[in-house]
């Protein structure tokens, strides 16, 4: 679970498996809590073409750092599902300050929202 101070973060940095190197790759992206603090929601402006989302599509097992702690997590693409306009008000309430009403924009209308299910938190070298 994410502390409540993390949450505040500005950015995440999420690791995914390289769908093709099979290496780590690792980038910074904004994020909102869901408000059990066990869940991370993501957007992304590319939609399916972006490479972390190919990254998770293909290996759902990941990482993501917080506030300098690191987080097992199990991330999917959430479109259609309940939980999706949640995600998109997280978001924009969290970087455009919306509070009601449509979305302020096309990001956070369009892009492709993202659940990072967190588990274990993880010590420096990535394991539990």
């Amino acid at each position: 679970m994410l502390p409540t101070d993390a949450a505040r973060e500005p950015f995440c940095y999420l690791t995914t498996t390289g769908r093709i190197s099979g290496r780590p790759h690792e980038v910074e992206m904004w994020f909102a809590v869901d408000p059990d603090g066990a869940t991370l929601y993501l957007l992304s402006g590319g939609r399916e073409r972006s490479d972390w989302v190919r990254n998770l599509a293909r290996n759902p097992a990941a990482r993501v750092r917080v506030a300098g702690t690191t987080y097992a997590a199990t991330g999917r693409a959430i479109a259609g599902e309940p939980a999706e306009p949640r995600a998109r008000e997280l978001l924009a309430a969290k970087y455009y300050g919306w509070r009601e009403g449509p979305l302020p924009n096309d990001w956070a209308r369009e892009a492709l929202p993202v659940a990072l299910s967190l588990g274990d938190r993880l010590d420096g070298d990535g394991s539990p």
